[in-house]
């Protein structure tokens, strides 16, 4: 198989303990990080639908991006729209017309990153891995190894997984995609750009831009 990865994995953060010494799941984190949020909510619900900076962000799942932070966005500002990759697959896309056409966005972005996931197997490598179980997959030098037991299942057969072999080359990909699709319009410029996973900097991909110029 593919990969071999620099593909960093963290270890699992530890639980936070609660005041009688006890660890709360995922599910406790949440909550409770929920009931701090709705204390300081504030006029937050006054807020309009509409994004009110009025464009859209197409940007990859990954836990390390956090497109609040790296675009500097509140509440409200804009639409993020997110998948494994940052891929302009056909619900992305739905999601961006959407946001034009009924939410008024008038640019758009596409945001890949650097050490991406998507980037460490192909269609047939996952393909394999779910045909031999539903089990997380272990990833090595030698790339990702399925760990666990059957069975599993075919149907990954039927899904283009949208790998990535070049960060540059699918983020102009992508662009270039969304520029041509006949429900977007030619008006709307739509910027390339890769997040670099080191640094926190956004690099154009200046091909990319150019394939997304406004007409």
């Amino acid at each position: 198989m593919r990969a071999k990865s620099s593909l960093q994995f963290m270890s699992t953060k530890a639980k936070t303990p609660t005041p009688q010494g006890k660890t709360m799941s995922v599910l406790q984190e949440v909550l409770s990080a929920n009931d701090a949020y709705v204390a300081g909510f504030g006029d937050k619900g006054s807020l309009a639908l509409p994004p009110a900076r009025g464009f859209a962000i197409l940007t990859c799942m990954d836990a390390r991006l956090d497109p609040a932070k790296y675009a500097g966005l509140a509440e409200g500002d804009a639409h993020v729209i997110r998948n494994a990759g940052g891929r302009a697959s056909d619900d992305a896309i739905r999601s961006l017309v959407i946001s034009y056409k009924l939410l008024g966005t008038k640019e758009w972005f596409v945001i890949h990153h650097s050490n991406c996931g998507m980037e460490f197997f192909t269609n047939d490598v996952i393909r394999e891995l779910l045909s031999n179980s539903l089990e997380t997959a272990a990833l090595g030098a030698d790339g990702f190894t399925d760990i666990g037991v059957g069975p599993g299942s075919t149907e990954g057969n039927y899904i283009n997984w949208l790998t990535i072999k070049d960060q540059a080359q699918s983020v102009t990909e992508d662009v270039s995609r969304i520029r041509s699709h006949p429900l977007v319009p030619a008006g709307i410029p739509i910027y390339g750009y890769i997040y670099d996973v080191a640094t926190g900097a956004l690099v154009e991909v200046p091909d990319a831009t150019k394939a997304g110029a406004a007409g």
